[in-house]
């Protein structure tokens, strides 16, 4: 299984960024990459330049579908053979241009959260769900 998270701006937080390091020590087959946070249409030409065509784009969004964290490990362990590109929003969140091109639109929640804060949600949901698809004893 690999993964890539397109994320649109930098964490500012520190305790995020331990959270985040201490996932990504926990899930070696993840890669993050941060784009400048520039508005929606010009971060839109960024994202989509970074996804190949082969890749599943699922992006998050507060209209996006929810799911539990089984049904979540369950939908990545059915996809595990293409490569899964999640892309996080900024501020502003992301263009429904994004949304529209993406193979899947999910949601972490019906509130709102930082973005910061959504990747570490995310990460974490990721580790949860290889957790659950290895039978390891982390989900309760």
């Amino acid at each position: 299984m690999k993964f890539t998270i397109i994320a649109v701006g930098k964490i500012k937080k520190n305790w995020i960024n331990a959270g985040l390091q201490e996932y990504l020590k926990r899930l070696p087959q993840l890669d993050i990459i941060e784009i400048k946070d520039t508005g929606k249409e010009k971060e839109l030409s960024k994202i989509l330049s970074l996804v190949k065509k082969q890749d599943k784009l699922i992006a998050l969004s507060e209209t996006g579908e929810s799911l539990t964290s089984l049904e979540f490990a369950s939908f990545i362990k059915q996809e595990f053979l293409q490569p899964l590109v999640f892309v996080i929003g900024g501020p502003e969140g992301l263009s429904t241009q994004v949304n529209n091109y993406a193979y899947k639109v999910l949601s972490l929640s019906n509130m709102t959260f930082p973005h910061e804060m959504a990747r570490l949600f995310l990460i974490e949901q990721l580790y949860r769900a290889h957790t659950i698809i290895q039978n390891k004893n982390y989900h309760k």
